[in-house]
């Protein structure tokens, strides 16, 4: 039988040997969360199931879309017989929300959120057959980090089904005991050169540490440094002048990185990575790129598929969202309310594809418990935001983070969970990353005076009225998100713009299904446009009005793809094409005013 998404899953820290467990396991649905109790973890379970899909999907071949409290997986594993003198690990990408993970019987590990990965660490036992029991509790009633998934019984508006279990890859591989843990590549463009953080675990004097930096083959650069027992030694690799190549959206280069730990001449541990060359700065009102203003012509990207949901139906996938972006225009996306695969991002890394990393957060409130609202912040939001950015750092296609999504402030005279929750998870990202910038929550109830980036939401329809709200960018008084909620205390309002670099980072949302079935759940921004020519007129106009803005560093326009009932995507939910494809190319790629200023200047 064919294994579903064989391809290796951490593309930028690979090793030699591995296992895909994907494919048919066990499974059964724990609708009161009674199982263990009910002696789940001793028996067969009644059904089966395809992961990596969750059961809400088509492609899992369960295909229940019903609240699924908790559900639990089996399967023997048999751990191959030449991985001999290695520790295995063990590794979820992702599962939903809450898992417990059990092996012959012992609880092995524990994890929290729905979106990073975690690892379980596993004895030496080359040969044996495991038995690989996973829980997962999901409640869809408790407010926790959970993007766009509906806590009611069906989606609506721009709420979609729900995601329970394992939706990413599971697999594992051999390792020393001593081996190399995930480092933090850091280019330096400036100075040539690429510094790597690389934490060892179990680290011996007498251990040395290398890199060699490769391009087409050739040896760039090497670095090597006596391990000792630090716990994350710094390798530099100086680049020489001539053999400098930049990573850019035109241009993704991308250097061969091969690290290794070895001990008297033995190699104990090496990985394959890789790393782009690139800056991200600000210059006044620009992001810059290696130095140069570009203009982000970006897409909202929330990464949905009609038979796998969150999950891609395959690889390729991946790589086809990427093109159907820039196909359209776009050079990069905002990757929506998910925490999207890793190897979405090795594309965007060498597809040269711009992209926010972002959380999945949308309705988090301010009004105290619960409040009514889709999600409820609290430390597990900081916890899961530090492991995001532990995975994500050293991938060159990612030029921005925002942790969280139209937050809303209930109360005006007093600090409330959702500052203190927003606040520590701006500081986590600029913590863990110095180099690119964060912005603290995209659109409305803006709270920390630091943020590097400020923006507003603005589903405007008529071009004019849009055109008026946004005419004081250049000048310093960008349109602010300043309205009332429809139910409920009154939002507080944002603290005043700062003079950052400045965008809109939704707009669009242009309504349009030519197809309309009678009685079928269809919705969008604002009125649908009368005929194809009116979307264009309108999605031209729109996007002028950004592109010729001094003040404005880029646009996200909403969105790639239609999602079910949300029918305001550049293509249908299938991937199929909307509209003249080119006709939105040549529209996007008229050189932005801050692009012409940069050009002028010289």
């Amino acid at each position: 039988m064919t294994v579903p998404r064989p391809e290796y899953p951490r593309p930028q820290f690979a090793r030699e040997r591995w296992l895909c467990l994907n494919g048919q396991w066990q499974f059964e649905i724990d609708a009161a969360d009674s199982g263990l109790e009910r002696g789940l973890l001793e028996r067969p379970l009644a059904g089966s199931i395809t992961v990596p899909f969750c059961p809400e999907s088509a492609l899992s071949g369960v295909g229940n879309p019903d609240y699924l409290n908790a559900v639990w997986y089996r399967r023997e594993v048999r751990v191959p017989g030449d991985w001999t003198g290695d520790t295995v690990l063990l590794h979820f990408q992702a599962v939903d929300y809450d898992a417990t993970v059990w092996i012959d019987g012992v609880e092995a590990g524990r994890h929290r959120g729905g979106f990073t990965p975690f690892t379980i660490e596993l004895d030496e036992r080359p040969g044996a057959v495991l038995d690989l029991v996973v829980r997962a509790r999901d409640s869809h009633t408790e407010p926790q980090p959970r993007g766009k998934q509906a806590m009611q019984f069906e989606g609506s508006g721009a709420i979609y089904g729900r995601t329970t279990g394992i939706w990413q890859t599971v697999w594992m591989e051999p390792v020393s005991a001593s081996r190399l843990e995930r480092p933090r590549i850091t280019p330096d463009v400036a100075g040539g050169r690429f510094l790597i953080e690389q934490p060892i675990r179990r680290a011996r004097p007498g251990m040395t540490l290398a890199a060699t930096l490769a391009s087409g083959g050739e040896t760039i650069a090497t670095c090597s440094v006596a391990a000792g027992t630090d716990l994350s030694p710094v390798l530099v690799l100086e680049i020489e002048q001539a053999k400098r190549r930049l990573w850019s959206v035109g241009d993704p280069h991308l250097y061969d990185l091969e690290l290794s730990l070895t001990e008297n001449g033995e190699v104990v541990d090496r990985v394959a990575s890789y790393a782009g060359l690139r800056s991200v700065g600000i210059d006044g009102r620009a992001i810059t790129i290696n130095g140069e203003p570009v203009f982000q012509r970006l897409v909202l990207d929330q990464g949905y598929y009609p038979d796998g949901l969150m999950t891609a139906p395959s690889d390729e996938a991946l790589v086809e969202d990427i093109r159907l972006g820039q196909a359209a225009g776009f050079n990069g996306a905002r990757l929506h309310q998910k925490v999207f695969e890793e190897r979405f991002l090795y594309h965007a890394d060498r597809m040269g594809y711009l992209v926010w990393g972002e959380f999945g957060d949308w309705g988090c409130s301010g009004f105290g418990p619960g409040g009514g609202e889709h999600q409820k912040p609290g430390p597990d939001y900081i916890t899961q935001w530090l492991e995001v950015l532990h995975r994500d750092y050293s991938h060159p296609a990612i030029v921005g983070w925002c942790p969280l999504n139209e937050t809303w402030q209930g109360v005006r005279d007093r600090i409330t969970v959702l500052d203190d929750v927003t606040r520590g998870m701006f500081l986590a990202a600029k913590a863990m990353d110095a180099t690119r910038p964060v912005l603290d929550t995209s659109g409305y109830s803006h709270r920390v005076a630091e943020s590097d980036v400020y923006d507003s939401h603005d589903y405007t329809q008529d071009v004019e009225q849009f055109r008026s709200r946004h005419a004081g960018t250049a000048g310093g008084d960008p349109f602010v998100n300043r309205r009332e909620r429809p139910v409920g205390p009154p939002l507080e309002f944002s603290i005043p713009y700062r003079g950052q670099p400045f965008f809109v980072s939704e707009f669009g949302g242009i309504w349009w299904n030519p197809d309309l079935r009678e009685g079928e759940d269809s919705w969008g921004y604002g009125d649908r446009p009368k005929s194809i020519e009116e979307f264009y007129e309108r999605f031209e106009g729109l996007c002028r009005v950004l592109l010729e803005d001094a003040g404005m560093f880029g646009y996200c326009y909403t969105q790639l793809t239609d999602i079910f009932q949300e029918q305001n995507g550049i293509y249908r939910f299938d991937r199929a094409p909307k509209f003249e494809i080119g006709r939105l190319h040549a529209i996007q790629t008229t050189p932005a005013a801050i692009e012409r200023r940069a050009f002028d200047e010289e």
